[in-house]
């Protein structure tokens, strides 16, 4: 796995191959519990989180999902995003900003054919940019504030993996 590198990217992704059955792989997973994280594994996609006294609002989590197309290959494949439900809120407020940017521009448009005066309208349209610009800055907040929790994921996959590569070996 490459180094993620001093500037964490926004939901940033990796992969991996490992030489094991996906079986073996999801069962040492599902014996994995070290404070502070959590480990939640439904069918080949496993969710590293931090427990709850270690959440933060901005806390990332690590989703893994394997997959094995060859025997004896298990290729993983891991996405670090910030917890699903914000990620989904942002994403909402963004397309709700959008969508109500056009409608109000629209609107102007219609206005000004007709001749009438369309400085309301362009108000909100300059508002609606400024709340973009907001919500982009609490984004890029969010992500800096996440960056730390994000390296100890990493570590701890790191260790996770190399744990299994040695229990493969027998040396644990």
């Amino acid at each position: 796995m490459s180094d993620l590198g001093n500037e964490i990217v926004l939901r940033p992704r990796f992969e991996i191959s490992l030489v094991t059955e996906i079986e073996k792989l999801m069962a040492f997973f599902d014996q994995q519990t070290q404070n502070p994280f959590v480990i939640k594994r439904i069918d080949e996609h496993i969710y590293i989180r931090f427990r709850q006294e270690e959440t933060t609002f901005w806390s990332p989590q690590l989703h893994i999902e394997l997959t094995s197309f060859e025997k004896g290959i298990t290729k993983i494949q891991g996405l670090f995003g910030p917890n699903p439900t914000l990620w989904t809120f942002f994403m909402f407020l963004h397309f709700g900003v959008g969508t109500l940017f056009v409608i109000i521009g629209v609107f102007a448009y219609s206005k000004y054919s007709l001749g009438q005066d369309i400085t309301v309208w362009i108000v909100i349209m300059i508002l609606l940019t400024l709340l973009w610009f907001v919500l982009y800055a609490f984004g890029r907040l969010g992500k800096s504030k996440g960056k730390a929790q994000m390296k100890q994921l990493k570590v701890y996959f790191d260790q996770l993996v190399s744990d299994f590569e040695k229990s493969k070996k027998g040396t644990i």
